[in-house]
């Protein structure tokens, strides 16, 4: 039986970034998994595509109301990216994933690493919100940046 992962649907070449493109990870091409893909930024009934996004505080706060995400317009996102990120985690939880791949820096998905909110490729430490979502649900999240650590994994889950 195929291991169920979820991923960032972007890393398998969905083209559901905020520019309309994808981020598609080369090696996973071909591997024996069965991908569950996410875009929570879609899910959350944000268009591709849409201003690009950012988090003005850390997905904690965000969930418990104390902070927000924007746009690089100034448009109030926070509601559609807490909404997608809960439809993507209940998927992932229905199939009963153990971990998830995810785009590196994003206000949903990024791990370790964020945007900071000020629109200058500024990073932080952070998790995005789905990513965060992810974690508090016993879900293992590798970053699309640690390529080794995605092979490493996906070796022992054969």
């Amino acid at each position: 039986m195929k291991k169920k992962i979820l991923i960032s649907a972007c890393l398998l070449g969905k083209n559901c970034r905020y520019n309309g493109g994808h981020s598609l990870l080369e090696e996973l091409n071909g591997l024996d998994v069965d991908w569950i893909p996410v875009c929570p930024e879609e899910s959350g009934g944000l268009g591709t595509p849409r201003p690009s996004a950012e988090m003005q505080g850390n997905a904690e706060g965000i969930l418990n109301g104390k902070g927000k995400v924007v746009t690089n317009k100034g448009k109030n996102v926070t509601h559609e990216f807490i909404r997608g990120a809960e439809i993507s985690l209940q998927l992932g939880l229905e199939v009963g994933v153990k971990t998830a791949i995810l785009k590196s820096k994003s206000p949903s998905c990024g791990i370790g690493k964020i945007y900071d909110g000020s629109f200058t490729k500024t990073l932080k430490t952070g998790n995005g919100i789905f990513a965060y979502l992810c974690q508090e649900n016993d879900i293992n999240c590798i970053s699309s940046d640690n390529i080794n650590q995605i092979k490493k994994t996906l070796a022992k889950l054969k």
